[in-house]
């Protein structure tokens, strides 16, 4: 047997362990989730596997679908402010000199050594109904709500968007950090203002970079269970709750299950979306 046979054997089973695991810890799970949403649930709890539709017919209750909006537009609001805020932010760090740029650098990845439970439920004590923050707004002389304040709606975005805002800064900062500056420079001689500058030149050659970091921030948003649960409480029920009520506390499997395939389609729909977008935009340049 020659070498580069041998060669070939040893990159096709190579190839094979991670498609034996994307199978096995991705594909049957969801295969199985798909089964489960056209089952019935049980008098107990349990699953009767029994074929029908009706857990996909109750998603469109419009109880559900008010929940499905607010998902989506908390997140679409998360998105859109952490781009807002990450473009700046990643310019800022692309004109700093190499050693401050790193300092910087090590302070952004330095929250993330911490477990986000830790940070999550750390924001939560500050703004407790007792914490340190409405503590201070009452020695203000500021009359407010506690339960108001230490559980939002509001509170639940400004979690997502501190936990989720490297996740947009960092591929912006890896664009602009491989752009050709002379195209900026080239921007101002001919007299653009920063405004030019910014929609005319920095956002065409970062489009691609800011499609990633909208992916990585929308789709965990949109699923997300932990900052609506320790930030906004009963008042703020987002389809990660859904779902997690569905398998915990009602033990409705099978609705729950359902609930599961609708969020995925939707991140599918999303994730393809982000494709043509960035397809478009190669085709472009």
């Amino acid at each position: 047997m020659s070498s580069s046979t041998k060669n070939a054997k040893n990159m096709s089973f190579i190839s094979l362990i991670p498609s034996v695991w994307f199978g096995v810890f991705l594909l049957f799970p969801i295969l199985m989730t798909f089964l489960m949403s056209f089952q019935k649930r049980g008098t107990y709890g349990g699953v009767e596997w029994v074929f029908h539709f009706d857990n996909y017919i109750r998603v469109f209750d419009l109880i559900y679908l008010k929940i499905f909006w607010k998902s989506l537009l908390l997140s679409g609001s998360t998105t859109l402010i952490c781009l807002v805020i990450a473009y700046p932010l990643a310019w800022a760090l692309v004109t700093l000199p190499q050693r401050t740029r790193s300092v910087f650098l090590l302070l952004l990845i330095i929250p993330f050594l911490t477990n986000m439970l830790i940070r999550i439920y750390a924001l939560k004590v500050i703004t407790a109904f007792d914490g340190p923050f409405i503590a201070l707004l009452v020695q203000m002389g500021i009359e407010v709500d506690r339960f108001t304040v230490s559980q939002n709606i509001w509170l639940v975005m400004y979690g997502m968007v501190t936990t989720y805002l490297p996740y947009m800064i960092f591929p912006l900062y890896a664009a602009m950090d491989r752009m050709n500056f002379s195209l900026v420079e080239a921007a101002q001689d001919l007299g653009a203002c920063p405004r030019h500058v910014l929609f005319q030149v920095l956002v065409p050659n970062t489009y691609k970079a800011a499609v990633t970091g909208a992916s990585l921030v929308f789709i965990p948003c949109l699923g997300e269970y932990l900052i609506p649960d320790l930030l906004g409480g009963a008042k703020s029920m987002l389809m990660g709750n859904l779902i997690t009520e569905q398998f915990l506390k009602a033990r409705d499997w099978p609705f729950g299950a359902a609930l599961a395939m609708i969020l995925i389609f939707l991140l599918m729909i999303f994730i393809f979306l982000s494709s043509r977008s960035k397809g478009g935009a190669s085709g472009k340049a």
